[in-house]
């Protein structure tokens, strides 16, 4: 086969990483910067009253230069709140927010906010509205649908509604949310995946980017989608296998060859020495599971992680881990 046949010709589609909870902080973010250096990166959600009532905000907000193009994933219902939030995210120098309209936790769902939003258009118009005037870019994140009713034309309605706001990016998990019986982790992976109603989406609204989320594990799944949407988000997939967003890289034609192990873990080490005790081993460790995914010495490398300790510096530790790459 020519090495040519599986490159994507479509340099502007885009490639990013799902904002996930508890997992996409900024140390995990950085590792899969190192990784994939042409992805677009999300925070995990943070919500409005976690910046503007909270002791500590900058925890939530500061980020490395390296992080770039970085988007601010925001939580919330009330748009004076959501516009202060935005303007504390440009102060920061956030290449752009995102409303999340698709997180179906029952905590989410006691703050009226999250999928739940889809039931209420024009709040959600107006908090993209209130974010757009921090001169930020806005998209949003949303489902479907909620629960067990499939109406295309409803989210059709969603989507052009909340468009007039301003919103010029909507990112689709392709699958309803149900509210009612289901875990969010079941969330994930019960409601069936519509792939084709993201697809007719942007057939139907072509001056708007869409970009499609839900189930995606593998580079023949990811690439099929680039001639029928904007651009992919890798959710789980890039997390448990963050090589794979290398591999879409050099099927977009964005890069020659795949990074070396060796070569990212030396990019940790030298990120990790930045902060010295203040990054203890496991907070920095407890996302490279996947560093080593599907190659030899894997199953040694997971055991080694699991050895960090919290009085250790993630320095100290990923320095003697990088004998196990040789």
């Amino acid at each position: 086969m020519n090495s040519n046949e599986n490159t994507v010709k479509s340099s502007d589609k885009i490639l990013s990483v799902a904002p996930m909870l508890d997992w996409t902080d900024r140390h995990c973010r950085y590792f899969l910067r190192l990784v994939c250096p042409s992805c677009v990166l999300y925070t995990e959600m943070v919500t409005t009253s976690t910046l503007l009532l909270g002791r500590d905000p900058e925890r939530f907000l500061e980020f490395s230069g390296a992080e770039h193009p970085l988007i601010l994933q925001l939580g919330g219902d009330d748009p004076q709140a959501m516009r202060a939030a935005a303007g504390m995210a440009r102060a920061y120098g956030y290449d752009g927010l995102n409303l999340n309209v698709g997180c179906p936790s029952p905590r989410v769902q006691k703050g009226s906010f999250g999928a739940c939003l889809m039931t209420t258009l024009d709040l959600v118009a107006e908090l993209v509205a209130a974010m757009g005037e921090s001169g930020l870019p806005v998209s949003v994140k949303h489902r479907l649908g909620l629960d067990r009713e499939e109406d295309y034309v409803a989210l059709r309605a969603f989507v052009e509604t909340v468009a007039t706001a301003g919103c010029r990016h909507f990112i689709v998990h392709a699958r309803n949310a149900w509210l009612k019986g289901l875990s969010p982790a079941k969330n994930r992976d019960v409601p069936p995946l519509r792939w084709d109603w993201v697809h007719q989406l942007k057939k139907d609204l072509p001056h708007l980017t869409i970009e499609i989320n839900g189930g995606f594990h593998d580079l023949a799944a990811v690439t099929a989608q680039f001639s029928a949407a904007d651009g992919v988000m890798l959710g789980r997939a890039a997390y448990h296998h963050p090589l794979l967003l290398a591999e879409i890289e050099r099927a977009l034609g964005r890069r020659k060859t795949l990074p070396e192990p060796e070569v990212i873990l030396s990019g940790l080490i030298a990120y990790a020495e930045r902060w010295g005790e203040g990054l203890p081993a496991p907070r920095l460790s407890r996302h490279l599971h996947g560093l080593r995914f599907g190659q030899s010495g894997a199953a040694v490398w997971r055991r080694f992680l699991g050895t960090a300790e919290p009085g250790e510096s993630a320095a100290k530790f990923l320095r003697r881990g990088m004998s196990l790459l040789d």
